[in-house]
């Protein structure tokens, strides 16, 4: 059994697992295939507490809207800030985007802290990713669960402290990369702008 196929057969606690339910299920699981199989080499994984009612939700794929991949559909401000940071330090491939608990805890319309049996029934399909790569949290739940960097969360104004965070986190790299030249940084307010405007799309299907 796949990965993908053992996370669409899992039982979360009352989460909704959209690789299973619903019509877009297969589409979600190719998607998802698709992207961990692009992000194989990837040397980060960034992990955040759980999928968006309007992000992965919605999308399939981890910190990705459906406005992101498609053009239409639901934006995400979490998705937009993070996939902008990660443009901008040129670490889209180099990181790998994951949740502790990769099904969505709420609603069509809301969401809802997971619960700690969540968390551990998510820590399965975590360990199997994080191996091998450098583990960033992103937020107190994700930090718990993994016990890695801990990075605030970029929701609720904390895009500059999300940046700084993450920056702090993967400049060795950046640096190495870039052949120890300066990184360019995007103030705050650039990041927040970027979340309230439609983006182009990432991947179109």
């Amino acid at each position: 059994m796949s990965f993908v196929e053992e996370l669409a057969a899992a039982e979360i606690g009352a989460t909704f697992n959209f690789y299973r339910e619903g019509p877009r299920a297969g589409l979600l699981r190719r998607r998802l295939g698709d992207y961990l199989a692009a992000h194989e080499h990837a040397r980060f994984l960034l992990v955040g507490e759980a999928p968006g009612y309007r992000g992965a939700r919605v999308s399939g794929v981890p910190f990705t809207s459906e406005r992101q991949l498609t053009g239409t559909g639901p934006a995400e401000a979490t998705a937009t800030i993070v996939r902008a940071i990660l443009e901008e330090l040129e670490l889209e491939q180099e990181t790998l985007c994951w949740n502790a608990v990769p099904t969505h805890p709420g609603t069509e319309t809301a969401n809802r802290r997971p619960t700690r049996v969540e968390v551990d029934a998510g820590r399965r399909f975590l360990e199997q990713l994080a191996r091998g790569r450098c583990v960033i949290a992103v937020g107190r739940v994700a930090h718990a669960a993994t016990g890695a960097a801990y990075v605030r969360h970029p929701s609720h104004g904390g895009a500059a402290a999300f940046r700084s965070g993450f920056d702090a986190a993967t400049r060795a790299l950046v640096q190495s990369r870039l052949g120890g030249r300066p990184v360019r940084r995007f103030h705050a307010k650039d990041l927040e702008r970027k979340a309230r405007r439609d983006r182009a799309p990432l991947v179109c299907r």
